[in-house]
């Protein structure tokens, strides 16, 4: 079962405001309103050289958070700047996307990587991010890992605590998002870490709360409107239907849209716009300006 601190309001919550932790941004609530909140992100700069997977003017147009990647898994360094220089402009928080080094699987394969050098591989591609966020005028504002990394460590307690240490060592303030439940999140928290959690609005479900296996038929979800319905319900009512038609328990704080689906774009637009007709309040889950 899915767990963690939610980003729903309830009539305890009336003319409170609710921080989420440190470099969170508060949740505020007007007397009377009951008003869920939510951060909406999505994957950019997946591309490399002349290569593009990510429409990321379309996007930087919808979401709230920038996952960009760090050149690992994709990316390069021409593509983080217009990136980070793209998302200032738009008041998009910015998030290193940091992944195994495998650019020619696109950091969908698990690699055995030993601790420290996870921790290592971690700390340059943070840094190199936050070099061009910098340049642009903000900074990196989260930490999100990619893909085999993301789903390795929900269960790989090794390689979990060296990407904790690689946050902890280089701006312990700096917020993680994650799958709850994971070890990565659990270890994070008990690092001094703010862990968030998120949910993935066009991924399948196990019944555990854990996401189906993109070798899996169906694991990527393309309907835009099954895609819209199950993001209100996981804002507004906590829950997802998962692929054996179960009810799974969802707090997310932070909904994300893949970048490199088909249709990325148009999948963002109507989510966002289905959250908004549904009384939801789409807004970044990190303190700004």
């Amino acid at each position: 079962m899915l767990t963690g601190p939610g980003a729903r309001f309830t009539s305890r919550d009336r003319g409170r405001r609710i921080d989420g932790g440190p470099g969170l941004a508060p949740l505020r609530h007007d007397p009377g309103v009951t008003a869920p909140v939510i951060d909406l992100n999505a994957d950019l700069g997946e591309g490399l050289g002349i290569w593009r997977l990510t429409d990321d003017d379309g996007l930087l147009g919808v979401i709230t958070s920038a996952n960009v990647a760090c050149g690992f898994h994709g990316g390069d360094p021409s593509i983080m700047r217009r990136v980070c220089a793209a998302a200032v402009d738009r008041g998009v928080r910015i998030g290193a996307q940091v992944g195994y080094r495998d650019l020619h699987g696109f950091g969908r394969r698990f690699l055995d990587v030993a601790p420290l050098e996870l921790t290592d591989d971690v700390l340059y591609q943070l840094g190199a991010l936050d070099a061009f966020a910098r340049v642009a005028g903000d900074r990196v504002r989260y930490l999100k890992p990619h893909g085999a990394l993301y789903n390795a460590i929900v269960r790989h307690e090794s390689q979990a605590a060296a990407v904790v240490e690689a946050v902890r060592r280089y701006d312990a303030s700096l917020p993680v998002l994650g799958l709850p439940g994971s070890a990565w999140l659990r270890l994070a928290a008990e690092a001094g870490l703010t862990a968030v959690p998120e949910a993935f609005a066009d991924r399948a479900y196990t019944p555990t709360g854990e996401l189906v296996s993109r070798r899996e038929p169906g694991a990527v979800l393309a309907d835009p409107d099954d895609i819209s319905a199950r993001s209100v319900r996981m804002a507004v009512s906590g829950q997802l239907v998962a692929s054996d038609g179960s009810i799974v328990d969802v707090t997310p704080r932070s909904l994300c849209v893949h970048g490199d689906s088909p249709g990325a774009v148009t999948v963002a637009r109507r989510v966002r716009a289905a959250l908004h007709d549904a009384g939801v309040d789409v807004q970044p889950f990190t303190t700004g300006p």
